[in-house]
């Protein structure tokens, strides 16, 4: 039997007592975060040393790294507090009318959801769903459903159930052939998941930080297409996106003119001293790895998983139908009640989503932590 690939563990801070596989909810904490966050805060604690241009210089490191891990220039970037934030940016940016369509996934996170059901109320336009069956893929669903009333396309590059695909290359060409907006939200995949502007070519693009970029919650990330930045409409009106928001002395000129490229959509009180800090050190770390090599090494973690647990009567997707980093073990029966919080008690975290057990790795994960969960399964579904 092949041994799970050797993991980051000693970076994190996790005991060897726990196996926790559940990072597709909250990622697990790393050293060099713990040790960013203190700092931020006894730095806080004396607010005489911070300067004006501590306002605006996290921010922008933080930009840059974002932008440098998706391909992308660092004025396309935005930083936002949550992804509902970043999707209700791009609702109220992106033309719908009525008899228009807009396209999203079935059983999609509420996040990017709500927003595009209340657009399509307000202008009159349709919801369609797009549900895998049969033979077809999840992305060939998407696919079948984008026609030439297709205003915007709302999609994810791995289903967050259970990590099935996503080809948004495929998805964000079919996309540009209606004129429609693509927007995605890779809360589930940016940082263990190559992604490349240039192919894909988003409209927008937004992700939480908290997951599995490792970084705080209520910290997260939107790209904007450049075509977007001259006439966009932030959410809020902010002076620290305003043109010459870095001189104090002078904010009571109000001006029209905001910072350059997607910094309009920026959030309030985005210097954020005390998460910006954790975020830059989760960002490096990534950064370090590199997403791709991240995936390899998933990959033949819940590869392997599943070859061990479908003896158990637990069924997962083929490897070239799902993303390496998550996969979703789906019992052929209803899951057997209190099988989580069974785990729970074995020091084994998971996640269940509809009748699948949700298994989301990262790179503390171990030999050992696989050998954990499938004994317990074993033990519990026997």
């Amino acid at each position: 039997m092949q041994s799970a690939a050797p993991s980051s563990r000693e970076l994190f801070a996790i005991t060897d007592a726990v196996t926790y596989l559940n990072s597709g909810s909250l990622g697990p904490r790393l050293h060099a975060v713990n040790a960013a966050g203190h700092a931020a805060v006894e730095r806080m604690a004396a607010p005489w040393s911070i300067r004006s241009s501590d306002w605006f210089a996290d921010a922008r490191a933080l930009r840059a790294l974002f932008a440098s891990l998706i391909g992308a220039p660092a004025d396309c970037v935005a930083l936002v507090p949550s992804v509902s934030y970043g999707i209700a940016t791009a609702a109220r940016n992106v033309p719908v009318a009525a008899g228009d369509n807009i396209v999203v996934i079935d059983q999609e996170y509420p996040s990017n959801f709500y927003s595009w059901q209340r657009l399509a109320r307000e202008r009159g336009a349709e919801i369609r769903t797009a549900a895998a069956g049969g033979d077809a893929s999840l992305t060939d669903a998407i696919l079948s459903l984008i026609d030439r009333r297709t205003a915007v396309v709302a999609v994810a590059n791995c289903h967050w159930t259970n990590g099935a695909a996503v080809d948004l290359a495929r998805v964000g060409a079919a996309a540009r052939r209606h004129d429609a907006a693509l927007v995605v939200d890779a809360s589930q995949s940016l940082g263990v998941h190559p992604f490349d502007v240039a192919e894909v070519r988003p409209d927008f693009l937004v992700t939480v930080g908290y997951k599995w970029l490792l970084g705080p919650y209520g910290l997260g990330y939107l790209y904007v297409a450049e075509r977007w930045h001259a006439n966009g409409e932030p959410l809020e009106e902010s002076w620290l996106n305003r043109e010459g928001g870095e001189n104090f002395a002078g904010l009571v000129d109000y001006t029209d003119a905001y910072q350059p490229g997607a910094q309009r959509f920026t959030q309030g009180e985005s210097a954020q001293f005390y998460l910006l800090p954790m975020a830059l050190a989760a960002l490096t770390q990534i950064a370090q790895w590199t997403p791709a090599r991240v995936q390899q090494q998933l990959s033949e973690w819940t590869s392997e998983l599943s070859a061990r647990t479908a003896p158990l009567g637990l069924d997962s997707m083929a490897r070239g139908q799902r993303v390496g980093h998550m996969v979703g073990l789906t019992a052929r029966g209803a899951l057997p009640s209190g099988l989580i919080d069974a785990l729970r008690t074995r020091h084994v975290y998971v996640g269940a989503r509809g009748n699948n057990i949700r298994v989301s790795p990262h790179m503390h994960s171990t030999a050992a932590d696989l050998d954990r969960l499938v004994a317990a399964l074993q033990e519990l579904l026997a």
